[in-house]
């Protein structure tokens, strides 16, 4: 009967964590609940990045009723100075008798010494209550946290025979305005949306989100510095988030012209005349950008699955078929003989948008 009320509590604590999601970055999502004779008297989730954490978010609402009470929440509490003091010992100072928390934060900085803080000041601490749902929703974070690289979900909509487009490049509309709403709403959810070099030549997106108030970093992948500063991606937008890399084949006076209106511009490494993406992802982790939405095209795509940088892929599959082989297919560059060593996705949910079917699943 305790785990079953573990599981319920944690339950309320981590649905509150996504409360923020897509805002929060580069810290993680984190919910707390404070529980006292089997009844929940505050709760809390951290909203942004350099707020209160959720922990003290709850016990300013809980005040003095949280002595003697239980906390549960989803991530193991900071020990450390940051952008906010230390919640470890608010928790103590608060008179909690037990800690609750679902998993241990990934940051060395904490990584269990929270947690034998809190017992060397005599509480009772239980981790591991819905892990796996705790590691789930910041994937991002943990990823980034440990190996220094950004979590990446390459997006891409296509018809029942693999296209994005016809022969002539025709591709206005393949899916739904349901599906398009949907994937459109998604780019809140990240801290940066990428493309390559060719999609804002023929497309010339503005990559824009659909709040108003998230800070979307925008991301072009353009060996030859090709991208205009007419571009519409440039419109709307503080120029400090939007993060170009190129290679030593772009001339030296555009990429001058560029980082004087304040536009990060990287000369990464060639690879057959194309940049590093290995090295451009890790500067990108350096700059807290902590996780990816690839939106196009299919050669991009194509290169960041080959460079084992991708993690997880949402497909949009429209009930239509264009039947030409040399349309354009939505993932290029793999260039795979054996069907046996064909890209698989595990972990398959499949939803429906409309008439159009979202096939979503992590990279093996």
């Amino acid at each position: 009967m305790k785990q079953d009320l573990d599981h319920i509590y944690m339950k309320v604590a981590l649905d509150l964590a996504i409360m923020a999601k897509g805002k929060t970055s580069p810290n993680p999502m984190v919910g707390a609940v404070i529980v006292k004779n089997k009844s929940i008297i505050a709760k809390g989730y951290h909203k942004r990045c350099g707020s209160d954490h959720a922990e003290i978010v709850a016990l300013k609402k809980a005040g003095s009723k949280a002595k003697g009470a239980k906390l549960y929440v989803t991530l193991e509490p900071c020990g450390h100075f940051g952008r906010t003091p230390p919640c470890v010992d608010a928790i103590v100072q608060s008179g909690i008798k037990e800690v609750v928390i679902a998993t241990k934060d990934p940051n060395l900085k904490n990584n269990g010494k929270s947690i034998q803080k809190l017992k060397r000041a005599g509480l009772k601490v239980t981790v591991g209550v819905l892990e796996k749902e705790a590691l789930t929703i910041n994937e991002s974070f943990f990823k980034w946290m440990k190996k220094k690289m950004p979590f990446v979900m390459i997006k891409c909509a296509q018809t029942l025979d693999g296209k994005i487009a016809t022969v002539t490049g025709h591709s206005k509309w393949i899916t739904s305005k349901e599906a398009r709403s949907f994937t459109h709403q998604l780019r809140n959810e990240f801290d940066s949306i990428l493309v390559g070099i060719n999609t804002v030549i023929k497309d010339n997106p503005n990559l824009n989100p659909t709040l108003k108030t998230k800070i979307l970093k925008k991301i072009v992948i353009d060996s030859n510095l090709k991208v205009s500063l007419s571009a519409n991606l440039f419109k709307k937008t503080n120029h400090k988030n939007v993060y170009i890399a190129t290679t030593k084949n772009a001339s030296k006076n555009k990429i001058g012209q560029f980082q004087k209106k304040g536009i990060n511009v990287y000369v990464c490494t060639g690879k057959d005349g194309r940049v590093d993406l290995k090295e451009f992802f890790k500067i990108l982790a350096r700059n807290e950008i902590t996780n990816i939405l690839v939106e196009g095209g299919a050669t991009v795509a194509g290169s960041i699955i080959k460079e084992k940088l991708a993690d997880k892929m949402m497909i949009l599959i429209a009930p239509k078929i264009i039947g030409d082989q040399d349309a354009k297919s939505s993932i290029s560059g793999l260039n795979i003989k054996n069907i046996n060593r064909s890209l698989k996705l595990r972990d398959i949910c499949l939803k429906c948008l409309q008439s159009d079917l979202l096939v979503q699943g992590y990279i093996k």
